[in-house]
């Protein structure tokens, strides 16, 4: 291999390292969110100006967001077999050169949303961002075992965003939206965080599972469990949503209540990483389903 060859595959890998500092897959379920609650927010289809325009601003910001997590945590992160080997942790990409990125990302984010979309879901967005990526990232997550509650509710923004994208203002329907994110949040990272409990302890990170114990977080997995799933009923409560969301989000609770008491039984070691994977497909899932039965509903 000569030179120039090895330079260019040096340089898709350097970009391979700065995409991974935006975590697209978590990006990704956080714009499905978005766009469904701009979907939500509109009888018809939303405009596809606002939809391209707010999904690639939301997009940046949150990326921009993801970057900025991997420079706060990149101590943390070399001590944890699940993120070791991250870009920073290995040396590949430098704080500033990692924080430039950041910084570029966010404030593109934020001139898309503010030309093209409209100012409030920009400051909403930059809310969100700040909430994340420093409330969170820097000062709850190192502060209590209580970080992924209190600190949820950044990661829970995105339908509202999508909404106040197309409509320009705050409503209740889109912030039960945030709320069923927010109650989902616990029992999905918590389980995750029972599988790395060692990881957490050798990292001096205060997860439920490292503070209070094993069982003491199966416990709370079961109980958040029971109130996410209350939850998850009040779009039909409130008529935001009808009966093809009911069966479908009572199918999927279903399975989500079985996870949960197989994780509480503790009898089963893979069940909470299995969990894990679930909860994220059940999000996807239950978003899919509001957008099937709003446009049902709109036929009607």
């Amino acid at each position: 291999m000569n030179n120039s060859q090895q330079k260019a595959l040096t340089e898709l890998f350097a970009w391979r390292d700065y995409l991974e500092l935006c975590k697209p897959r978590v990006v990704a379920v956080m714009l499905l969110t978005a766009v469904v609650g701009m979907c939500l927010a509109t009888p018809g289809l939303p405009p596809i100006g606002i939809v391209i325009s707010a999904t690639l601003g939301i997009g940046l910001m949150a990326s921009g967001a993801a970057a900025v997590n991997h420079v706060m945590d990149r101590n943390i992160d070399a001590k944890m077999a699940r993120t070791h080997r991250r870009p920073l942790p290995q040396g590949r990409i430098d704080e500033t050169r990692a924080l430039l990125f950041a910084a570029f990302l966010s404030l593109s984010g934020v001139a898309v949303l503010i030309i093209w979309t409209n100012l409030l879901t920009a400051w909403l967005t930059l809310a969100a961002l700040i909430g994340y990526a420093l409330i969170y990232s820097m000062l709850l997550k190192r502060a209590t075992p209580l970080n992924i509650v209190i600190g949820g509710i950044a990661g829970a923004a995105p339908p509202l965003l999508g909404w106040v994208a197309v409509t320009g203002q705050v409503n209740p329907d889109s912030l039960l939206l945030v709320l069923i994110i927010f109650a989902w949040t616990p029992p999905h990272f918590w389980a995750l965080c029972i599988h790395k409990k060692d990881d957490y302890a050798r990292a001096g990170v205060p997860m439920l599972p490292v503070t209070h114990g094993e069982q003491y977080t199966r416990l709370q997995i079961l109980l958040y469990t029971v109130l996410m799933v209350l939850t998850t009923l009040f779009p039909f409560m409130t008529g935001m949503s009808g009966l093809v969301y009911l069966v479908g989000v009572t199918l999927l609770n279903l399975r989500f209540i079985q996870w949960a008491i197989r994780v509480y039984r503790g009898k089963d070691t893979a069940a909470p990483m299995a969990m894990f994977w679930f909860s994220v497909k059940y999000i996807m899932w239950l978003f899919a389903v509001l957008l099937v039965d709003h446009y049902i509903i709109s036929l009607h």
